[in-house]
């Protein structure tokens, strides 16, 4: 799909051997401008801050309460979850 879009990937990191807890998924993603989650179907929108945050985690973060994979993090936008329409509305 990236090599379709032409994607250079920088950085890749192995979620089962780098495991990534709400407290590291919230640091680095709560200066985004965007999160965007896919849970199912839905897709779901949202700008970072300390109100939402519960709300965010619950849906980036797994059952083990690690983050998601995959996680793209593109410009300073986060894309959590595998959905091909969200993929091609927000993976540029």
């Amino acid at each position: 799909m990236f090599d379709k879009k032409n994607i250079d990937i920088d950085e890749t990191v192995e979620a089962r051997k780098e495991k990534i807890d709400e407290a590291r998924a919230w640091e680095l993603m709560r200066g985004a401008d965007e999160i965007v989650v896919s849970r199912g179907k839905n897709i779901l929108v949202f700008q970072p801050s300390e109100k939402n945050r519960t709300e965010i985690m619950g849906h980036s973060l797994g059952r083990t309460g690690n983050l998601r994979a995959p996680t793209l993090k593109i410009n300073n936008r986060f894309v959590v979850g595998f959905n091909e329409e969200m993929y091609d509305t927000y993976v540029a």
